[in-house]
C-alpha cells in the first residue's frame, strides 16, 4: 500500500506478462533471475510512485512534454522506437512502461540537482536514496510479504526478512 492506495495484484501480473512477451524481456536481464519478475515489477511500480511524490514535494513534477522529449531523444540516439523498446525490455521495462521509466529517470535527475549533486555520481546516488527513503516513510508503505519488504537503503524490495520495513 502506498498512502492507502493499493497496487493491485493484476497490475503486477500484467507487468510481468508484458515482459515475458517483450523481445529480450525477462530472461535477458540477470536481475530478473535473482530478484524474480514479480518482486522486480512491484519494485518498479512502487519506485515510480515514490520518485513522483519526492519530486512533487520538492518542486515541479516532471511534465509529460519533458518525458516525450526524453523519449524522442532516446529513440534518436538508439535508432528508433523499436530499438528503444528492445533496450528497455532487456532492463525489465515493458513497452507500456517506457514513459514511466523515463519520467522516473528525469525525476531522479531533478532530485539529485535539487540536492546539489549529479545523479550519475556516487554522491548524487546517495543523496537521491536518502530523499527516496524519507519519502517512502511518509507514504506509510506496506508491501505484501509474498513480494518481500521495502528496503529504504536500496530503494527496492528485498526478500522477506532481509531488510527493515518502513512505515
Amino acid at each position: 500500500m502506498l498512502d492507502g492506495r493499493r497496487i493491485p495484484v493484476d497490475a503486477v501480473e500484467a507487468r510481468v506478462a508484458a515482459l515475458r512477451h517483450a523481445p529480450g524481456g525477462v530472461s535477458a536481464d540477470a536481475r530478473w533471475k535473482t530478484e524474480g519478475p514479480a518482486r522486480r515489477a512491484v519494485t518498479e511500480l512502487v519506485l515510480d510512485a515514490v520518485v513522483a511524490r519526492a519530486v512533487a514535494d520538492r518542486g515541479p513534477a516532471v511534465a509529460e512534454a519533458e518525458v516525450a522529449a526524453a523519449r524522442a531523444e532516446e529513440e534518436r540516439r538508439l535508432g528508433g522506437a523499436g530499438r528503444l523498446a528492445r533496450a528497455l525490455a532487456e532492463q525489465g521495462v515493458p513497452a507500456e512502461a517506457i514513459d514511466d521509466r523515463l519520467g522516473r529517470e528525469l525525476g531522479i535527475r531533478r532530485l539529485a540537482a535539487a540536492a546539489g549533486a549529479d545523479a550519475d555520481t556516487p554522491a548524487g546516488d546517495a543523496a537521491v536514496r536518502r530523499i527516496l527513503a524519507a519519502t517512502a516513510t511518509t507514504f506509510h508503505l506496506r508491501v505484501n510479504p509474498r513480494y518481500g519488504t521495502w528496503d529504504p537503503d536500496r530503494a527496492a524490495l528485498a526478500p522477506a526478512g532481509r531488510s527493515r520495513p518502513t512505515g
